[in-house]
């Protein structure tokens, strides 16, 4: 705490607690200065805070004197101490932290490089160099293809759930697994739409409760769903696809962890498999990197771009541009793919 906030609150106290009387004429400032220790400019500047709210009053070639203040209470102020910090908590490293020296290092080569570049506003649905980095990650790594102009970045699947609710509206029925992970759930409340839980079995959601069901727009998590752990077998995709294609409707697919197929090649997303357009594809780095890194993104089927613009394009987007700069080097350089293969390699073993 700087040494004239300590002597105005002393004083301050000493007004409130009424040992410093109404009308009664404070120390001058030499006289305080060497009553209490602190420099004159110290006693300057706490008299001149005590004067601006109003507690003192000075009196021309007089001196200070205390204020009447008759609404106050005379007990001491709260202010006497400083409050209590908050306490960071810090989690236990997991098996998937990377390493961070390496994310440091990108950050420093991105400041260096970009410099100016990192300050100005970024465009709504996101940097251009992290969806083109992301466009040919997906394309390289896991044989998606994703027009970068249909990327959109969010920081973390939450905000981008509320994002795909704005667009397809808050009228619409959400079909969500039963059981499924609960901040689903709460966020589509929490954005003001209407839920419908599906029986989630063995392969995925039940057929008689896609058939039987009312809902509009169908929300999935295909590979290892949560709580269950079930990754929907291809049958059952399929199934989600047809009933999108028979109701002309949309899926939203959290196609969340799914970095971390073991073995062999990536699980097919419902997005690699659709031919109609009716799937909006999320994914986030939260997993694959650190919970602390609130970036994701969405990839919108075409037909809901003007839609996207109409609704959302006046705003900027969430997530800071030195992180989009920093996860675009990361991923270009190859860091994510050699990051995400030691991982799977941690995980076979």
């Amino acid at each position: 705490m700087k040494k004239y906030y300590e002597l105005y609150l002393d004083i301050k106290n000493k007004i409130l607690s009424g040992d410093y009387k109404a009308a009664e004429k404070l120390p001058s400032k030499r006289v305080m200065s060497d009553k209490s220790g602190y420099s004159i400019v110290t006693v300057e500047r706490a008299y001149a805070m005590l004067e601006e709210e109003g507690y003192i009053s000075t009196r021309e070639r007089s001196g200070y004197y205390v204020s009447k203040i008759d609404a106050l209470s005379t007990s001491p102020s709260a202010l006497r101490a400083p409050l209590p910090h908050i306490e960071e908590s810090h989690a236990l490293p997991t098996e998937r932290d990377f390493e961070y020296s390496l994310w440091f290092k990108t950050l420093r080569r991105v400041i260096s490089e970009h410099g100016e570049e990192l300050f100005v506003r970024s465009p709504v649905a996101g940097c251009a160099i992290l969806r083109n980095a992301i466009s040919d990650y997906l394309y390289r790594y896991r044989g998606m293809s994703a027009d970068p102009h249909r990327i959109i970045i969010g920081s973390g699947s939450e905000q981008l759930y509320e994002i795909a609710v704005k667009i397809l509206g808050r009228d619409k029925i959400y079909g969500i697994e039963d059981p499924c992970y609960s901040q689903i759930r709460e966020v589509y409340l929490g954005a003001g739409a209407n839920i419908c839980p599906l029986r989630f079995g063995e392969e995925g959601i039940e057929t008689s409760a896609l058939k039987n069901s009312h809902f509009d727009v169908l929300h999935v998590t295909p590979f290892h769903s949560y709580p269950s752990g079930v990754t929907t077998s291809i049958s059952k995709r399929c199934e989600y696809l047809k009933w999108a294609k028979d109701n002309l409707s949309y899926i939203i697919e959290d196609d969340f962890d799914s970095e971390f197929f073991i073995p062999g090649h990536p699980i097919e997303s419902l997005y690699s498999l659709d031919t109609e357009q009716s799937v909006i594809y999320i994914n986030t780095f939260s997993k694959s990197l650190s919970p602390s890194m609130r970036m994701g993104y969405m990839i919108l089927p075409e037909k809901l771009i003007p839609e996207y613009e109409r609704r959302l394009g006046k705003f900027s987007c969430s997530v800071p541009v030195l992180d989009q700069y920093a996860l675009a080097e990361f991923i270009n350089s190859g860091g994510f793919e050699r990051h995400l293969n030691r991982v799977r390699r941690k995980m076979k073993k």
